[in-house]
């Protein structure tokens, strides 16, 4: 089953546990928090101690730490220190060394992450689907929260799923942007494992009723389109999904 990764982007600092807690309370399964350096995206978040200050008032959450900034490798054990669970780098940050950003995410005990921005072609990451733990596909430009979906990014995810399977990798796939009840279902049916969903209205931080929404809508399989014979996958890398996929041809419901 496809879970939901609520973003803290536009949380109320102040108030940071209670809203987590809201979040966690109307469903959500893991908590996105979103880093930005003013300098790979334009816009400035927050930092480790935010995250270790979170962790310390909620210690059993995963924590999925999407870094959008210049130099992964070097602030990544500050992350990991800090409480994160994943942490996930840009591609288009370190071009020149994804094997080493991987090595150095890995070396902190975190599961890593890579992303790509929607102008990056996905047969960019195809080298090291079998190097990391998750893809975070994003449907929108880094850098803000509120952003419009971009509608192809279905088709992305898919093609990603489908390299994916047909190397027979478990590696998980996010999507990051404009996620919400129309658009998390479209994803999941491609092949999303993660919808990392964000409120980014004006006033007050109330993302629960879409939440709860989104669990709603989650995608399970109804009816096989193939041979009929049903196969469900349940745990990977310690955290738990559910696909639906023909055992003959593996084929998603």
């Amino acid at each position: 089953m496809t879970k939901v990764a609520a973003s803290i982007l536009s949380a109320d600092l102040a108030n940071l546990q209670s809203d987590c807690t809201r979040l966690l309370n109307a469903g959500a399964d893991l908590m996105h928090f979103d880093v930005m350096d003013g300098h790979f995206v334009p816009n400035i978040s927050y930092g480790a101690p935010v995250l270790k200050c979170l962790h310390a008032a909620l210690p059993e959450v995963y924590y999925d730490v999407h870094l959008m900034i210049s130099e992964p490798a070097r602030y990544a054990p500050d992350f990991a220190k800090a409480g994160a669970n994943l942490i996930t780098f840009h591609l288009e940050a370190v071009p020149d060394a994804v094997g080493e950003t991987i090595d150095a995410i890995r070396a902190t005990g975190c599961q890593v992450g890579i992303s790509i921005r929607p102008g990056t072609p996905v047969e960019a990451v195809y080298p090291y689907l079998d190097a990391v733990d998750l893809v975070l596909v994003m449907s929108v430009e880094p850098g803000f929260g509120g952003q419009k979906f971009i509608p192809a990014t279905p088709e992305r995810i898919a093609a990603i799923r489908t390299e994916c399977d047909r190397r027979g990798l478990s590696t998980l796939i996010e999507v990051d942007g404009g996620v919400n009840v129309e658009t998390g279902p479209l994803c999941s049916e491609a092949g999303a494992d993660w919808l990392a969903y964000c409120t980014a209205s004006k006033g007050a931080f109330t993302p629960c009723p879409t939440v709860k929404k989104l669990n709603a809508a989650r995608i399970t399989a109804i009816t096989a389109t193939c041979c009929g014979a049903r196969y469900r996958s349940s745990v990977c890398r310690g955290i738990t999904t559910a696909r639906a996929r023909c055992c003959c041809c593996w084929r998603p419901f």
